[in-house]
């Protein structure tokens, strides 16, 4: 009964398209964000934004980003930590190498280059597309990681290719608390998540879901693939960029390009199939299980005193059952299940 928008009535347009359009659902996220700016600061421990908070917004953030190429493009990426390496040792250099230059603009530029590198690398998709375009945005794994390894340009010649990433300052503030580098983080995540719920919702957004669905028919009706891809690749990999540069100024404290490995496109990639493929709650859902389901294992192995080796190997055990099982049972993910969630509110107490 609390969940409807019977009597919620539009006499505008601008009222009829705006993001929330059912006032319960308004209410809930300015609870929401009033809970993590002003209370979650007071009560979490450094523990918590450190190892919790602070990565699962990155991955939520890099999540997007994948999303938006693969759930709403429909375009198969194994690429993106290349591409958060690519925004990372960006804006590291740009720091380093401009005198002066606002950490802000350091991060949207490394996601600018990170977004030519994309485009470079997306042109394979103009041609190929499903598995054949996963190897080809997999090679761009290697083949960055490799760049960043061999030019010593890129590391500042440092011997160990480990380099400390420097410190955060905006408007003379420095953010070097695990509170502050959560809010801002939180501030980016935030601007970032609306301004791509607004970019989906316009010609933009429409052209990428209609080359997704049928390409062939989206060209016949006016839509430009070859625009539409390369721009999907640009955005997503504009996305993934300003993460990695979060993910090595705020999470890390040092930019290496070993940080960026296969393994973390391959976790990226899971947080969208569990979270839900073209959904952008479903990259916080997704985000939110990865990044604790490894502290919820970790707990109950020592509480069952299992074996070193099953505790392990135990996460990745679950990782390749959870995958099969919402491959299988919800294809969606979490998302979904929130989405018949809310149905079922919309219709309680009367049967269905």
């Amino acid at each position: 009964m609390f969940y409807r928008e019977a009597g919620q009535f539009k006499i505008t347009y601008q009222a009829d398209s705006q993001i929330f359009p059912i006032r319960q659902d308004r209410i809930g996220v300015a609870l929401l964000l009033a809970v993590a700016f002003l209370v979650v600061p007071f009560v979490a421990s450094p523990y918590v934004f450190s190892a919790v908070l602070i990565p699962f917004l990155i991955f939520a953030l890099a999540a997007l980003g994948l999303n938006i190429l693969t759930g709403y493009a429909g375009q198969l990426s194994l690429g993106t930590a290349a591409f958060m390496a690519v925004g990372a040792f960006a804006s590291y250099n740009f720091i380093l190498r401009v005198p002066g230059i606002p950490v802000l603009l350091a991060f949207v530029l490394g996601g600018l280059c990170a977004a030519m590198v994309g485009i470079v690398f997306g042109l394979p998709s103009l041609r190929i597309r499903g598995f054949y375009l996963a190897a080809a945005t997999l090679a761009t794994q290697f083949f960055v990681v490799w760049c960043l390894t061999k030019i010593s340009w890129f590391t500042n010649n440092s011997s160990s290719g480990v380099i400390t990433a420097q410190k955060i300052v905006i408007l003379g503030y420095e953010f070097d608390t695990p509170v502050s580098k959560y809010l801002l983080t939180l501030c980016i995540v935030c601007v970032m998540a609306v301004l791509l719920k607004n970019m989906i919702r316009t010609n933009v957004g429409r052209s990428w879901m209609a080359v997704r669905d049928m390409d062939v028919a989206a060209e016949v009706i006016g839509f430009r693939p070859m625009r539409t891809k390369l721009l999907a690749f640009a955005v997503s990999s504009f996305y993934c960029g300003v993460a990695g540069a979060l993910y090595a100024f705020a999470y890390l404290g040092t930019v290496e390009p070993e940080a960026y490995s296969l393994d973390l496109s391959f976790r990226i990639l899971f947080m969208i199939i569990i979270g839900g493929v073209g959904s952008i709650i479903g990259a916080f859902f997704g985000s939110a299980f990865i990044v604790l389901l490894p502290i919820v294992l970790n707990i109950v192995a020592h509480s069952l005193a299992l074996p070193t080796s099953v505790a392990s190997n135990l996460e990745l055990m679950v990782f390749g059952a959870l995958i099969i099982f919402f491959l299988i049972v919800e294809p969606h993910g979490l998302a979904r299940l929130w989405q018949i969630a809310k149905e079922k509110l919309r219709l309680w107490p009367f049967p269905h």
